[in-house]
């Protein structure tokens, strides 16, 4: 059985990680107890829509982005699942989506704008 909470404290931890921070970096900043978000990180609370907006918030991190990621491994779960059934169902599977950031456009500096657009679509041009 594929749980939710899982595989959003997995994209949880994940996120974290790559920014180098500690659970109590995050937990200090979205105001949540260390041992409350290592819980949601294990996939051993349920986290609302509250905690879930305080900790995308302290990680910079879109909630869209983060639902995104969580819905990924979902199909990729939901796959696997019906792989091994013996009648298996088939699942639309979204394109894999990679980051692009972009400083600036035509030599005018942009800011820091990360887009998320699907592999195949991106011709990426050194200045």
């Amino acid at each position: 059985m594929i749980l939710l909470r899982r595989l959003l404290g997995d994209v949880l931890r994940r996120q974290r990680q790559r920014q180098g921070r500690t659970l109590r970096e995050v937990s200090s900043s979205a105001r949540v107890s260390l041992g409350y978000l290592s819980e949601v990180e294990r996939g051993q609370k349920e986290a609302s829509s509250e905690l879930l907006s305080a900790i995308c918030d302290a990680l910079d991190v879109r909630m869209s982005e983060l639902m995104r990621e969580v819905s990924d491994e979902l199909s990729l779960a939901e796959l696997a699942e019906s792989a091994a059934a013996s009648d298996p169902v088939p699942v639309p599977v979204r394109p894999m989506l990679n980051s692009v950031s972009v400083t600036s456009v035509a030599g005018v500096p942009t800011g820091r704008v990360t887009i998320k657009v699907p592999a195949e679509a991106v011709d990426v041009v050194a200045a």
